[in-house]
């Protein structure tokens, strides 16, 4: 049992990191952060399929990682939206289309869409919030997030589930 929780400590301390730094490497290419982000991090999303460890690591990965923006609400609201994902993405990964489990990957996409979206629509947009305003940042979030998540994740996830990397050996 004590193995057991090493173990799941472990793995989401490493999906922890890995989000974290792959997040401050998307931040080089200014894709981290904003209304338009690719975050090659949220390849991980898909990670609460293989095991649950990868809730409190993409938790806290996004957490570090959102210190980087300097943005109190993005730590608090990004984080928030990433939990969610991350504990829905594990709930719904039995259902599957074509041996894909493709409404987990897609509920980062829903997710941080609504929640990051109006995160930006309430406080970033010049004009203040709106609407309109909510609606087309929860689709410049969501686009970014569909490219990433379902465009790299459904090849990342063929790779972790080929090579079996969460199976005990």
């Amino acid at each position: 049992m004590r193995k057991k929780r090493i173990e799941f400590v472990i793995t989401g301390a490493l999906i922890a990191a890995a989000y974290a730094g792959l997040t401050y490497l998307s931040n080089v290419f200014g894709l981290a952060y904003g209304p338009i982000q690719l975050r090659v991090s949220e390849v991980l999303t898909v990670l609460p399929v293989f095991t649950p460890a990868a809730i409190p690591g993409l938790t806290v990965g996004c957490f570090i990682a959102n210190i980087g923006s300097f943005n109190i609400a993005d730590m608090v609201f990004g984080t928030m939206a990433t939990l969610l994902a991350a504990v829905l993405t594990y709930m719904f990964r039995e259902l599957g289309i074509k041996g894909l489990p493709l409404l987990s990957m897609f509920m980062p996409v829903i997710i941080n869409a609504v929640i990051i979206g109006f995160e930006i629509a309430l406080l970033f947009l010049p004009e203040g919030y709106s609407f309109w305003g909510f609606i087309i940042s929860g689709l410049e979030v969501g686009i970014g997030q569909l490219i990433v998540c379902m465009g790299f994740g459904t090849p990342f996830y063929m790779v972790v589930k080929k090579y079996r990397i969460f199976e005990k050996k």
